[in-house]
Order: structure tokens, then sequence, then C-alpha cells
């Protein structure tokens, strides 16, 4: 079976019938919740059956729960998290093992609702002028201190069940703009880049699937990554990301044109799978019709991807909650 190249969501708590019929036909490779798809832990589960009995496989379905601001599950289904920039800043010389119970932890509560993937690490560098959409989102400034929380963030994940998505390919924290909104402008070379934002995506790139990011790299390509099969080549080949290579949202105002438009780019330009949010159910259905059938090389990483699931390694969540309290001198959860 070939999967649509594309991860989309729904509009509601269930799949309509029309929905249900739109995604038997079209086959996406996987799909995204956000908080308009949440109430209570049953219902979530009997979403997540939703998907899966429309495709007729144990297709991924992924989530934003980097906790912080950008987390859908909230109180009372998922504990409440602060920022992970100050999780790790709090956690100090123990940030690695913090970082990684703070995710183990979210993927249990993941996997318990029948989501088994997570759009993290994030590994994007903090600078000073960062924007704030993305910043508190980051683990830190330096690359080899992010590499290593990234890691961790990652085997966090992959113990739970659930499958990291690393993001956002070739590094966001250069952006002074919010690319839900704008476009925003890189002006470095590539080997500047090289040297800092790609390392953290070097020492990760073998993780199973990883995110694009909507910005313009101008020394490098006029248009953003997304669409530029100049820098879907240097995720492929200077950082050595050989994992499934999924956009970020490309309804995002970053990106102008027609969906359907942006998805055949998306995937002209070396993407594999389109992710696709927050539109119409006929914009849906056009994104999944422009988006196709993945190619032969796109479904080898996607099968080696869903390949590398795994029955969760056993956790004792007391132990796990009292020593992560205790590296975080008891200030754990967000107040």
């Amino acid at each position: 079976m070939t999967f649509g190249a594309a991860i989309t969501d729904a509009e509601g708590l269930r799949l309509t019938s029309e929905e249900k019929r739109l995604f038997q036909q079209m086959n996406p490779f996987g799909f995204i919740l956000f908080a308009r798809n949440i109430d209570t832990a049953e219902q979530v589960r009997a979403l997540c059956d939703d998907f899966r009995d429309a495709v007729g496989r144990n297709c991924p379905i992924t989530i934003d729960q980097e906790g912080g601001r950008v987390q859908r599950l909230r109180a009372p289904l998922a504990r409440e998290w602060m920022p992970p920039l100050d999780h790790a800043g709090r956690a100090g010389d123990q940030a690695e093992r913090a970082m990684y119970l703070r995710y183990r932890l979210i993927a249990k509560e993941l996997f318990e609702l029948g989501i088994d993937s997570n759009c993290a690490p994030m590994v994007d560098l903090a600078r000073d002028d960062t924007h704030a959409f993305l910043k508190n989102r980051c683990y830190g400034s330096d690359p080899n201190r992010v590499s290593t929380l990234g890691r961790a963030v990652a085997k966090g994940h992959l113990d739970g069940g659930v499958l990291p998505v690393l993001k956002h390919m070739p590094g966001h924290g250069l952006a002074t703009l919010d690319s839900h909104h704008d476009l925003p402008h890189v002006d470095l070379t590539q080997d500047q880049l090289e040297q800092a934002d790609f390392e953290p995506f070097r020492a990760l790139n073998d993780l199973p699937m990883g995110m694009t990011a909507h910005l313009v790299y101008d020394r490098i390509d006029p248009q953003p990554a997304t669409i530029s099969s100049a820098m879907i080549g240097l995720i492929r080949d200077k950082i050595g990301f050989d994992g499934l290579i999924m956009t970020d949202d490309i309804s995002m105002k970053a990106l102008s044109g027609a969906p359907e438009d942006i998805a055949r780019q998306s995937l002209a330009a070396g993407c594999d799978v389109v992710l696709h949010c927050n539109g119409t159910f006929d914009a849906r259905a056009k994104v999944l019709e422009a988006a196709g059938e993945m190619t032969a090389q796109a479904q080898k990483r996607a099968e080696r991807a869903l390949s590398m699931r795994q029955k969760p390694v056993e956790l004792d969540i007391q132990a796990a909650e009292a020593e992560l309290s205790a590296l975080m001198g008891g200030q754990v959860y967000e107040r």
C-alpha cells in the first residue's frame, strides 16, 4: 500500500461521514490533532480510532505537545509544563536528564490516548533577537548543549512508543518574524549556517522524521526552504538527514499561494510529505489530491520511520516525577 503524501487534520471531535470517505479514498500518511479535536480521553482515543479505521492501517497520529505555550493537550488530560527554555535553564547541569524525564512523561500521556508521534524535539538555536513566538520553545543557544538536550528529548519519546519529529530544519532560530504570519529572511552564508544552526540537526540526523522551516535563506536561495530544492538538498547532503521530511504547515502565512499549489511545490523541491492544517474540508480535499501518492523513496523513508515505533519501556511514574522534581528544585510544572 502506497501512502498519500500528506498529513492532515479533522474539523471536530469525531470524523464526519464526509471526512471518512475522503480519507479512505486519499489514504493520507497520517494525521495531526489540535485543541479543537480534544475533549475527553475517551473521545480522543475514539477519534484516533476513526482516523485509523478510515485508512485501514495503524497510521501515525501526531500533535504539537512541546509544553509551555505550545501544548494541545491541557489539564486534566495532561501536565501543564513550563516553556522548554525555562525548564532546561532551571535544570542547569542536570538538564539532559530533566528533559528526558519531561518528554518521557509527555510520551506516556500521548501514547495512552492513541497518539504515537509528537512534533519535538525543536533544536533551533535561540538568539538575542529570536522572535518571541519561538524563543522560549528553544532549548538554548549553544549547539552542543542543544544537540545533547535534543537527543534526550528524542529518546524520551522513543522509549514511550512515540515517534519524534525533528524541527525546524535547517534552523528557525534566526527568525525575527513569526512565520505563522510573515515570511522571515536570514542573511547568513552557508558556511555560517553550517558552523552553528545546522549542527544540532546534523547531530540528530538519524531521527525518523523531520520538519522544514518556512524561512528564506537569502544568500542561498530566494525561495522559502520548504519549497526550495537547494535548501532541501542541504538538509539531505550537509545535515545528512535521510529520514522522512515533512513540511511545516503549508497554510501558514509565510508561504503564499493556494495550499494545493504549495503542496506541489514542496514535493517538487524534495519534501516527502506535506503537512496541511486548519483548512476547510474543500481545501483539505484539494491538498490531498494535489499531494497524490508518495514517491518510492518517500515510501521507503515512511516505512522506515514507522518501523521505529516500539512498545513503550516500562515507566514508574511516581519515581519519574519524584526524580524530576528533585532535579528541578521542586518546580516542575507551570504555575
